[in-house]
C-alpha cells in the first residue's frame, strides 16, 4: 500500500522577463560635430515583490565620447540614469508568501543609437530583465511500505552494481 509524504522546499515559484527601450537628452557644453562612442557602465539594480509583479529599481552610467570644435577636441558628455522597471510574475499557487526575488539582466543596458541634435546629444538604450521569485513549495512523494526489507536491500545492490 502507497502512502504519500509531503517536503517542503525551496523551488522557482514565479518567473517573469521584460525588454526596455528608451530614450534621453544629454545637453552638453561644446557644440558636438561627431558621436564617436558611448558606453554603458555600473549597471546596478535590486527587485522588491508587489503581489504579482516585481519592481526593479536600478542606475547605470553613460559616457558619450564626441568630437568639437571641427573635429579638432574631443570631449566625454556622462549621464547618469535611473529607472524602475515593473515585471509581470507568473506565480504557482501552491507556495507560502515568503519570497526571494532574483533579478538578472538578459541583455545588459546598451546604446542603440545616439544622433546629435542641436548642442544636445539623444540616445536609445536597449536592455532587458528576467525575474525569479524563490519561495517554499510542497512536494508530495509516493511511499511504498514494503514488508520484506531484505527483499529491498537486495534490488538496491543488484541496480548499484549494474
Amino acid at each position: 500500500m502507497a502512502s504519500y509524504k509531503e517536503i517542503v522546499t525551496k523551488a522557482v515559484v514565479g518567473k517573469g522577463k521584460i525588454k526596455t527601450t528608451t530614450t534621453h537628452t544629454l545637453k552638453t557644453l561644446e557644440s558636438p560635430a561627431v558621436i564617436l562612442g558611448c558606453w554603458v557602465i555600473n549597471h546596478t539594480f535590486k527587485g522588491t515583490k508587489e503581489q504579482d509583479k516585481v519592481i526593479v529599481n536600478g542606475k547605470f552610467d553613460v559616457n558619450i565620447w564626441y568630437s568639437t570644435n571641427n573635429n579638432t577636441k574631443t570631449e566625454v558628455a556622462k549621464d547618469t540614469v535611473e529607472y524602475t522597471d515593473t515585471i509581470d510574475v507568473v506565480l504557482n499557487d501552491d507556495y507560502d508568501g515568503q519570497d526571494e526575488i532574483i533579478v538578472r539582466a538578459i541583455k545588459q543596458p546598451t546604446c542603440t543609437k545616439a544622433e546629435i541634435n542641436d548642442n544636445d546629444i539623444t540616445y536609445t538604450i536597449e536592455k532587458e530583465l528576467a525575474s525569479e521569485v524563490v519561495g517554499d513549495t510542497k512536494i508530495k512523494i509516493g511511499i511504498e511500505d514494503y514488508e520484506d526489507q531484505e527483499v529491498i536491500d537486495s534490488e538496491i545492490k543488484e541496480d548499484f552494481l549494474n
